[in-house]
């Protein structure tokens, strides 16, 4: 297993909480976009999350009033306007392997948007299983305004299953931005929060999470996400042996132990 504790990461800020990581995308002075290198060094990131046994609950939070306003319009889209396809395409496959790495990192992922989260940024909050926003978050999925198509990173697959079909077709369609009360409203903020509660509250959850059982959460998370394409009678059976694993863990052990004992259970994950 791998050490998360040592990361210095150069292109977002990095953070231990114990076993809660955060993440802080840089250049707040420019909303922090994303560039070619911070798109490789998160995705690297996620994939090593796999294996790190000190990670338990990830957090997105924005910086300086903004959570992220995607892709640098000067070192991405320039760039991509002088590409051959090739090029592209291996930039589109980079970018779609951030969003799965953060679904099979295997540790919840929250993220918590104040300000601005659009284009990619918008793209990493729905990756996140989890969403908290400030009153003045506006999440677009503006890839038409520059000319794409609405299905990028995984977006025309996933966000209908968040917020439903017609909601995502017409932020796919129009780019316009979400406002927090609609995000609310449709159920793709679990919950709004005041600017200066975001990071306690959204931190709060995280460790609410992190204090329960974290290897049935890592199954938990495999079976939201690979149920997507199963039918009913493959999910009822699939989630009969996570439940079968999970049942071999110490952990359901402490919680049976813990009950009888009226006394509150102390996971460890494992």
């Amino acid at each position: 297993m791998s050490d998360m504790s040592g990361l210095k990461p150069e292109h977002f800020h990095w953070q231990m909480h114990d076993t809660v990581a955060t993440i802080r995308l840089a250049r707040p002075e420019r909303k922090n976009p994303l560039t070619f290198d911070s798109y490789a060094e998160l995705r690297d990131t996620f994939r090593s999350l796999v294996y790190a046994d000190d990670v338990d609950v990830v957090v997105f939070l924005p910086n300086d009033g903004n959570f992220c306003s995607g892709g640098d319009v000067h070192d991405i889209i320039g760039p991509l306007t002088k590409m051959d396809m090739k090029s592209l395409l291996n930039f589109t496959r980079m970018t779609g392997d951030l969003v799965k790495a953060m679904l099979g990192c295997g540790k919840p992922v929250i993220s918590a948007v104040d300000g601005v989260a659009v284009g990619a940024g918008a793209i990493i909050t729905m990756a996140s299983d989890m969403r908290l926003a400030t009153p003045d978050a506006r999440t677009a999925f503006l890839f038409t305004r520059v000319g794409l198509a609405g299905c990028d990173m995984g977006a025309c697959a996933m966000l209908p299953r968040i917020i439903g079909q017609g909601r995502a077709a017409e932020l796919l369609y129009t780019g316009r931005a979400m406002s927090a009360e609609e995000g609310e409203r449709w159920g793709y903020f679990n919950r709004l929060v005041d600017a200066k509660d975001l990071e306690t509250e959204a931190l709060a959850l995280a460790n609410r999470i992190a204090a329960g059982p974290n290897f049935a959460h890592s199954i938990t998370k495999t079976q939201l996400n690979h149920e997507w394409s199963m039918s009913p009678d493959q999910a009822i059976e699939a989630e009969a042996q996570a439940q079968a694993i999970c049942m071999q863990t110490r952990d359901f052990h402490r919680a049976y132990e813990a009950f009888v004992a009226k006394k509150k259970p102390v996971f460890e994950g494992n």
